[in-house]
């Protein structure tokens, strides 16, 4: 079933089309080069299979558009040369074939297609009129809309890709230096490039929110400052916007809804969308690298924006909807392993080029650092199950690029058995919401007991002590993105998305929080006091755990969000940082022990350890590398573990770190004393003595607000001390 409307058709006159040589189907995308005869100019490759033509077209400044056919088919790759076309150049495709939506087939050449292999995409995806969909979208019976073609023509109002060269003056990567910083030393920090740089004071007006306000020194100098050694950025491949929030006037912030792979989002960039943006990306990159610091992406492989049955026809559906896409067996309809409506087909031998081709160019030609999957079960899923021997996670280990990489798993989806934390294979590191659940229930009083916070705290071995794997296999975080910052985590009990549009039905309702006596902001200041503490302890204890920690932009001051745990579409004051908290005493007071805890992680071994501890008594004294004590300064037994308890306490041991230095040395350090109170009460704590420790310093008590400084107070082993209400502890051995 057809439907033709107003500005309907495919056959609008344009410019007679140029000259097109046979080309070569590989590299996919358009790539500027040399021709026969030194004649420059730039071969189409576009894998459609099943398709019965392609047309790559070609847009003039003033948008009209010249009509090239690809004529020449290898192996489902349509492809030509077309001399003349340059860098600048926009253009995208339509492709021919049956409109069958009952067999999965919803070829339409009304539709410009966006390149999946498009470096560049000058426009953005902020409005989907009726025409951008293959189907009719207002079709009066929604049931069937799907299978009901629009023929209207949808170029007007899609963005294109841009001919981009492959390194332009000035973004060559002969100075760049990666940081190359080994796991277990990697601190994350996870920002928006929009979001960190939209407000913050010494960034200039015009490159706030871009790649090139991320690249200025002021922000570069938090950063550096603060003591991080990566950046996790939340996606910047080219995305659009969902239907639902452009009619509410909201746009997608996060991003987690990609439609180009290989361009940088055209939103972010300072310089221009023509292809200036792939450079300023560069740029970015090589700034924070000449501050060692990585870059990570947050990358979303698992689907793409085009939705399900009822979404647009962006690129992927139009150019082989039964080839990219998982669809359900009465093929009209899409697996969905992710709740946003469609799932890529990664079995797909062109589909997963697709993936590792887009990931090997943001390491080679972009130099990025490594890459967080975004549900990465869906990934790693065959046919219907997640299978850790996929074709997925098969190429990725044996890749020579990317098996060098930090890739970081989402350890789930949404579907059947998608919950695979502790799952994944080596090379991997995951994001471990095991660690995050018990950290949080254990600072509000809800675990029954400790045994699973001791492995939280200890690097989760439980999770990780197999196949190789090491405590750095656990990203350890109390907050991300998705869901409360630090400081609505100990001021909220219920999230308040009411802006959203969604009647706060979205977002998580298990958000293990505690508002400490008061729902929101309040004027209380001892509930106030309270809530500084609780950051403090929710900080320290991640900072001091076995593990690669991870912070939330922001959280190191104080940032809220107003309750609003799924602020995905609030780009705006809600989702971006706000700077003008330093100018509070109690935010640049928590920044300060921020980046003090940073600087004792970095400066000790014992807080980064490369092996699991084996817990077993070593050398004559009988010391363990790990040890649990009890509030009488005696070691926990096993019924200790089982008993209910709002202390924990564990001794890190220095002279016991496995592994050796670059020199082959052996590394020694010194050893720590870890308290951790959340009791609403003070506590008689008394320090293990020898052989553990004669004397003790304290370098960390959250029970203060100033924490510029160590407090500097000393204790013989064996003595009692008061651990105040609700507070963490850190003693240093110094005899």
């Amino acid at each position: 079933m057809t439907h033709t409307g107003p500005g309907a058709g495919t056959g609008a006159s344009s410019p007679p089309p140029p000259p097109v040589w046979p080309g070569s189907p590989t590299p996919l995308g358009a790539r500027f080069r040399p021709g026969p005869d030194g004649v420059a100019g730039t071969n189409f490759a576009l894998w459609a299979g099943g398709a019965e033509a392609v047309e790559v077209c070609l847009f003039a400044p003033d948008g009209t558009e010249t009509r090239v056919p690809l004529t020449e088919l290898t192996h489902e790759i349509w492809h030509g040369f077309v001399p003349g076309v340059r860098p600048g150049q926009r253009y995208g495709y339509r492709v021919h074939g049956r409109w069958d939506p009952w067999t999965g087939a919803r070829w339409n050449p009304a539709k410009l297609l966006l390149d999946p292999y498009a470096r560049a995409v000058d426009g953005d995806f902020d409005r989907l009129p009726p025409e951008v969909y293959g189907h009719v979208r207002d079709w009066p019976d929604q049931h069937v809309a799907d299978t009901v073609r629009d023929d209207r023509d949808s170029a007007p109002y899609v963005p294109k890709g841009v001919v981009v060269h492959d390194e332009a003056p000035g973004d060559e990567w002969t100075d760049d230096r990666r940081p190359k910083t080994p796991w277990a030393d990697s601190v994350i920090y996870e920002l928006h490039v929009r979001g960190f740089t939209r407000r913050h004071p010494g960034v200039p007006e015009e490159l706030r929110g871009t790649y090139a306000g991320l690249a200025h020194p002021a922000a570069v100098e938090h950063l550096v400052r603060l003591g991080v050694t990566a950046v996790e950025l939340l996606p910047v491949h080219q995305f659009a916007h969902e239907d639902h929030l452009l009619r509410r006037g909201l746009r997608n912030h996060w991003g987690y809804n990609s439609i180009g792979y290989f361009a940088p989002h055209a939103a972010y960039a300072a310089t221009g969308t023509g292809g200036q943006q792939v450079g300023e990306f560069r740029r970015m990159v090589r700034a924070l690298h000449e501050a060692g610091i990585e870059v990570i992406l947050d990358v979303v492989y698992n689907h793409t924006a085009e939705a399900g049955e009822l979404g647009p026809m962006l690129s992927l559906r139009g150019i082989d909807n039964r080839g990219y896409y998982r669809l359900q067996p009465d093929a009209r309809r899409y697996a969905d392993y992710t709740g946003c409506g469609n799932t890529l087909h990664v079995v797909q031998p062109q589909v997963l080029r697709l993936i590792t081709d887009s990931l090997r160019y943001w390491v080679t030609e972009m130099g990025v650092d490594g890459f967080r999957f975004d549900l990465a079960a869906a990934l790693a899923r065959s046919m219907h199950d997640v299978d850790m021997l996929s074709p997925f996670l098969a190429v990725i280990a044996q890749d020579p690029v990317l098996r060098r990489v930090k890739l970081i798993a989402e350890p789930w989806d949404v579907g059947s058995g998608g919950y695979q934390v502790g799952a994944f294979p080596p090379l991997w590191t995951e994001w471990n919401d095991r660690y995050r659940d018990a950290v949080r229930d254990f600072w509000r009083g809800a675990l029954p007991d400790v045994r699973d916070l001791g492995y939280r705290l200890s690097g989760s071995s439980d999770l990780y002590a197999w196949g190789g794997r090491r405590p750095y296999a656990s990203v350890n975080f109390v907050t991300a993105h998705d869901g409360f910052t630090l400081r609505d985590l100990v001021s909220y009990e219920r999230k308040h998305n009411e802006a959203n549009g969604e009647d706060n039905r979205d977002g998580t309702n298990d958000n293990r929080s505690w508002n400490c006596g008061a729902e929101g902001e309040t004027g209380d200041e001892a509930v106030n006091a309270l809530r500084r503490r609780q950051i403090r302890n929710l900080l320290t204890t991640l900072l001091l755990s076995t593990g690669v920690p991870m912070l939330v932009a922001g959280d190191e001051m104080g940032r809220t969000q107003g309750g609003n745990n799924n602020a995905y579409c609030q780009d705006n004051e809600t989702g971006w940082l706000d700077w003008s908290l330093l100018e509070e005493p109690w935010a640049r007071e928590l920044l300060a022990l921020s980046r003090r805890l940073l600087a004792l992680r970095h400066a000790h071994p014992v807080l980064r350890r490369r092996a699991f501890f084996s817990g077993r008594r070593q050398g004559a004294d009988g010391l363990r590398d790990l040890a649990w004590f009890t509030a009488a300064g005696a070691e926990m037994t096993e019924g200790d573990w089982y008993a209910p308890a709002r202390t924990i306490a564990f001794y890190l041991s220095g002279r016991d770190i496995p592994g050796r230095d670059e020199r082959g040395r052996a590394i020694v350090d010194d050893s720590f004393l870890v308290i951790l109170h959340a009791g609403d009460g003070p506590l008689e704590h008394r320090l293990p003595g020898p052989p553990w420790a004669e004397e003790y310093e304290l370098v960390v008590d959250t029970s203060r607000e100033e924490q510029d400084e160590a407090p500097g107070v000393m204790c013989r082993g064996g003595d009692p001390v008061t651990v105040p209400a609700r507070s963490a502890l850190l003693w240093r051995v110094v005899a």
